[in-house]
C-alpha cells in the first residue's frame, strides 16, 4: 500500500507515518517543513503537482492548529476576534478543502482508496453541551461538511474511494498540552494505531461519515 501523510512532521502525523512504515508500507510525507502551506493555494497546488504520476491507497490529513497567532480558544463570546476567527477558518476549513480538490485526484482509481481528515469531536453541532472554542468549533464544523460534500462528488467518479473525518481523542500533543488536563488523554502513538486500524475497517458504504478513534460515528 502506498501513502501520503500530510502533516508528517506533527505528534499525530509523525505517529501516522512511523505505524505505516512499519507495516511495510510505502509512505510520503508533506509538511511544512516542505514548504506546504495549508493557507496558501499555490503552495497546496504546487504540492500536489509535485506528485503527479502518483497514486495512493491513503491520503492521511493530519494539518490542523488549536491556537493560531496567539489566539487562544474563546471561553465567551466576547473574546471573539475577527482575525483569530479567519485564522482557524483558513487552516482547519479552507485548508482542507484545497487538499480535497489538488490531492484527492491522487487516490488510486482501480481499487479502495481513503482520504482521511482529522477532525474533531468539539465539531460536532450536535454533540456541543459546554460551549465555548467558537471560533476552532465552527472550523471543525466547516471541515466535517466540507469532507461530506466531498465524500458525495468523488464517490460519483470513484466508487471505492472513501472520504472521511476522523476524531483522534484527546491526543497527548503540544496543540493540547494547555487544554487537556480534565480529559483522559491517549499517546499519539495509540491514536495512529487505534485511527489506522478505524480506516482497515471502513468500506464505500462508510464514505462521507465523522468517526472517532474507536470507530464510532460520531453526530454531526
Amino acid at each position: 500500500m502506498s501513502a501520503l501523510v500530510i502533516g508528517d512532521s506533527g505528534g499525530i502525523g509523525a505517529a501516522v507515518a512511523a505505524r505505516l512504515r512499519e507495516q511495510g508500507q510505502d509512505v510520503t510525507g508533506l509538511s511544512r517543513r516542505d514548504g506546504l502551506e495549508l493557507t496558501d493555494q499555490q503552495s497546496v497546488a504546487e504540492a500536489a503537482e509535485g506528485l503527479e504520476g502518483q497514486s495512493f491507497d491513503l491520503i492521511f490529513n493530519a494539518t490542523g492548529a488549536l491556537v493560531i497567532d496567539g489566539y487562544a480558544p474563546e471561553k465567551t463570546i466576547r473574546a471573539i476576534d475577527a482575525e483569530g476567527m479567519a485564522a482557524q477558518f483558513a487552516l482547519n476549513a479552507i485548508g482542507v478543502a484545497l487538499l480535497l480538490r489538488y490531492f484527492s485526484p491522487l487516490l488510486a482509481q482501480d481499487r479502495r482508496a481513503v482520504f482521511a481528515s482529522l477532525s474533531a469531536r468539539v465539531g460536532s453541532i450536535g454533540d456541543n453541551g459546554f460551549g465555548g472554542w467558537i471560533s476552532y468549533r465552527a472550523a471543525k464544523a466547516a471541515q466535517n461538511q466540507i469532507i461530506r460534500t466531498a465524500a458525495i462528488e468523488i464517490a460519483r467518479k470513484n466508487d471505492q474511494a472513501i472520504v472521511v473525518a476522523l476524531h483522534p481523542g484527546t491526543v497527548e500533543t503540544r496543540l493540547t498540552a494547555k487544554y487537556a488536563e480534565n480529559y483522559p488523554t491517549i499517546t499519539a502513538e495509540t491514536s495512529a494505531e487505534a485511527l489506522l486500524g478505524v480506516i482497515d475497517g471502513l468500506t464505500p458504504d462508510d464514505t462521507g461519515s465523522f468517526r472517532d478513534w474507536k470507530g464510532k460515528p460520531v453526530e454531526w
